[in-house]
């Protein structure tokens, strides 16, 4: 008899699978702890946006037996309507994960590469290997996304650039000159992805915005999220903008009913009601990057602080070592080795008492380093 491997592709064999967290509940009862701040995935400690709130509350019990919009028709329209482009232009899915997904599929077949940094959001990596396509890492250059090796990159068979601005976990990003020369020196050989799921974090004239850039290039398609400054991660809303030509092409790869009812409302009512909310989480987000920073600057360990809610730092013990050090302390941060930063950890910006329970438990675990 056969086994189930010998029907399995040699690159699904080789990948190795993504192991989530535990629930809260037991992971406090693991680690002996009462309470327990994550600062692991760059969630919104703030939560959704009031009118987000109030729209996730009032939900009526039997809708949950209707199926959703298949295409998140409302939600597309209140896209459209806030950012002045045509619904057509949209394509929703359940995290931007599955959109990555659906651009990979739509795109990309086999001999195909991808071009992505070596040291970035992993999931456009873990995608294409296990569907099949080569992924071309390029390393930073001082912590950033280098556009001259990028372009070195790239082949006659690359289909897809992706490109984190900013970039998960470094927090850098690429000014508008920048992005616009990187454009230009590629002149359409392949797709580009900008993935702007931190892009609300920022408030900089010379951010360049990817929905304008996609007027002067049809060949680049923008990620966004409400995952992340709009505090709805547990109903994993991602989408995508782009020419109507290619959402179309994607949309022929994406699988329709994957979005959640509650979630597209959820997310419509945070388009309506975000300007508050966004100010209010900028503001927490500055005041505990300060707070670590002079922490960090005070026990003279590296780190890396740029755009984003999160901030990196070096440590002189293993990452997954000091990960169960603060787990004992009632802090959750994310190890680093998995984004090919031995001995870093990231920690996500959040209200000033997990910041502060987390500067007292970082000299208390490293106290013996």
């Amino acid at each position: 008899m056969r086994s189930l491997l010998d029907f399995t592709p040699d690159y699904v064999r080789s990948f190795e699978r993504y192991v989530p967290s535990r629930p809260d509940p037991v992971l406090m009862r693991q680690f002996g702890v009462t309470h327990l701040f994550r600062l692991n995935n760059n969630e919104n400690a703030l939560g959704p946006p009031p009118l987000a709130q109030e729209a996730i509350a009032s939900f009526p019990p039997e809708r949950g037996a209707i199926y959703p919009s298949g295409d998140a028709y409302d939600l597309r329209q209140a896209l459209a309507l806030r950012f002045g482009k045509s619904p057509e232009q949209f394509l929703v899915g359940n995290g931007s994960c599955e959109v990555i997904s659906a651009v990979i599929r739509a795109f990309c077949g086999p001999g195909d590469t991808i071009v992505t940094a070596d040291k970035t959001f992993a999931v456009y990596e873990w995608v294409a290997q296990f569907s099949g396509i080569e992924a071309r890492l390029v390393p930073l250059v001082n912590q950033a996304l280098s556009p001259a090796a990028m372009l070195a990159a790239v082949t006659e068979r690359t289909k897809i650039v992706f490109v984190c601005n900013p970039n998960n976990p470094t927090g850098s990003w690429w000014n508008r000159v920048t992005l616009e020369r990187f454009l230009t020196a590629l002149d359409g050989r392949s797709l580009v992805v900008l993935d702007e799921a931190y892009c609300e974090f920022l408030d900089d004239p010379d951010y360049p915005d990817g929905m304008e850039v996609i007027e002067r290039h049809d060949n680049v398609l923008v990620f966004r999220t409400f995952s992340k400054m709009y505090g709805l991660a547990g109903f994993r809303i991602g989408y995508l903008y782009g020419s109507r030509e290619a959402v179309d092409i994607v949309r022929r790869t994406h699988i329709a009913y994957s979005v959640n009812s509650l979630g597209q409302i959820a997310a419509a009512a945070a388009l309506s009601d975000d300007a508050g909310h966004i100010a209010a989480t900028r503001r927490m987000v500055d005041n505990a990057k300060r707070a670590l920073r002079g922490l960090f600057d005070a026990m003279g360990l590296e780190y890396v602080c740029g755009a984003g809610n999160f901030i990196m730092v070096r440590t002189p013990l293993s990452d997954t070592l000091l990960y169960r050090k603060l787990m004992r302390e009632g802090v959750m941060v994310r190890t680093m080795t998995g984004f090919r930063y031995p001995n870093w950890i990231r920690v996500s910006l959040a209200e000033e008492p997990a910041m502060e329970a987390f500067a007292k438990a970082l000299p208390k675990a490293l106290e013996h380093a």
